[in-house]
């Protein structure tokens, strides 16, 4: 399917963000004002630019950055408490942040050169990160060897290949991109996404999450400079056991977003509704007791879903408070990972459940496109075939059983 490349947005301005708290009654009104258009475009397949230029302005990914650096100085349980509530809102644009949190994390949040200052500055004055990172090659089961290039160029290299799952690429000011170096060394190269030889192609044809730009970027020859590109060590970045927690957390964090808005749409329904079934014990839908059981059955699943996400959160600051101190948080950082695993199996499930149980809310007429109510199993349907559950479920179990320790690397 070929589509093609979009005009990438202005870029971001120099002056610093609208700043806001951690609080979420202060994202509220602006999570609702995305949220009233985002089922028609999805629908009518508008890519939410918009939205994503107020989030920006508004400083949201700056929620991690200290305040005293220009923004929030949230915890990861506020972060993901913010994320959930855009996700119930718009699961498309919280997913777009994603990549933004994880590059803003581990390359600006705690800068250690004058580069990695750039960076925050960048961040605290609204820009967004994008990533692209995977190939539509096969790699070796347990490693990562890109078949992008980091070739040499004078003081610095040049740029070759092709990207496929490019997340949020195309509302993004800058990007990180996984190459590999003639050495077989592999660096996370961060550049501007309107760098010469960049190609930005909207081809993302998956049954969800359809606005968020998830399709391939190529890479004809593209400047890098020395400073731009940083190599994998323990210490930072890739190299950092357990470095994708925070990634697979937030996904997740969509989905529980996700089960929430499920909830919400049945609520509207229920009280929209005139025609009742034909067996209904009360003639208005609204009274119907059965109706009531459902809603309830959902607003359950909204429930533990964000409760398991907070707690699974408060599990990364654990590990992140303890590396901001210097010490040793790899078995922090573990435990982490091992908590994400387990909301994902949880979260998921209630997501796709409440997908469906959506639907028990309403007739036939609940069904017809226009109305879009399937867009919440389709979209964490397509969340959760990220990482199949089936291999969380038994690198847990072999964990608790076996002691063996969970990878420290993928999706971990």
């Amino acid at each position: 399917m070929n589509k093609p490349v979009i005009p990438l947005p202005a870029e971001t301005a120099g002056a610093p963000a609208t700043r806001r708290s951690a609080d979420p009654a202060d994202w509220r009104a602006l999570f609702e004002q995305i949220g009233a258009g985002s089922s028609e475009r999805e629908r009518d397949r508008v890519l939410p630019f918009e939205a994503i230029g107020l989030l920006k302005e508004a400083g949201f990914g700056a929620l991690r950055l200290a305040q005293a650096d220009g923004g929030a100085g949230a915890t990861f349980r506020q972060t993901y408490k913010l994320a959930l509530d855009l996700a119930a809102a718009d699961a498309n644009v919280a997913h777009i942040f994603r990549n933004h949190f994880t590059v803003a994390e581990q390359y600006a949040r705690r800068p250690s050169d004058e580069k990695s200052r750039a960076w925050q500055a960048e961040v605290a004055a609204g820009a967004i990160f994008g990533l692209a990172s995977t190939e539509a090659g096969s790699n070796p089961a347990g490693g990562f060897a890109p078949d992008t290039k980091l070739d040499a160029d004078g003081d610095g290299f040049r740029l070759n290949g092709v990207k496929y799952y490019s997340t949020g690429t195309l509302f993004a000011d800058s990007m990180l991109v996984r190459a590999a170096a003639a050495d077989g060394r592999v660096a996370a190269v961060i550049i501007p996404t309107r760098r010469a030889g960049i190609e930005i192609v909207d081809d993302w044809d998956g049954a969800g999450q359809r606005l968020t730009a998830s399709g391939t970027t190529r890479f004809h020859n593209v400047r890098v400079e020395a400073d731009e590109a940083v190599f994998d060590s323990p210490e930072r970045g890739y190299g950092l056991a357990y470095s994708n927690t925070q990634a697979q957390l937030f996904l997740t964090t969509v989905v529980a977003g996700i089960t929430r808005g499920a909830l919400e749409d049945a609520i509207a329904l229920v009280k929209r509704r005139k025609r009742s079934f034909y067996y209904a014990p009360v003639p208005t839908p609204a009274d119907d007791p059965f109706l009531h059981q459902a809603v309830g059955q959902l607003a359950a699943n909204a429930f533990a879903a964000e409760a398991v996400i907070l707690a699974a959160a408060a599990t990364l600051d654990r590990a992140s408070d303890a590396r901001d101190r210097g010490e040793d948080a790899e078995p922090l950082a573990a435990e982490a990972a091992k908590a994400a695993a387990q909301a994902k199996l949880v979260v998921d499930e209630l997501a796709l459940k409440s997908g469906s149980l959506l639907f028990e809310t309403g007739g036939a007429s609940a069904t017809e496109r226009a109305v879009n109510l399937d867009r919440h199993w389709r979209n964490a349907r397509t969340i959760a075939s990220h990482n199949p559950a089936s291999y969380k479920a038994q690198a847990i179990g072999e964990l608790l059983v076996k002691g063996t320790p969970l990878p420290a690397k993928g999706f971990f």
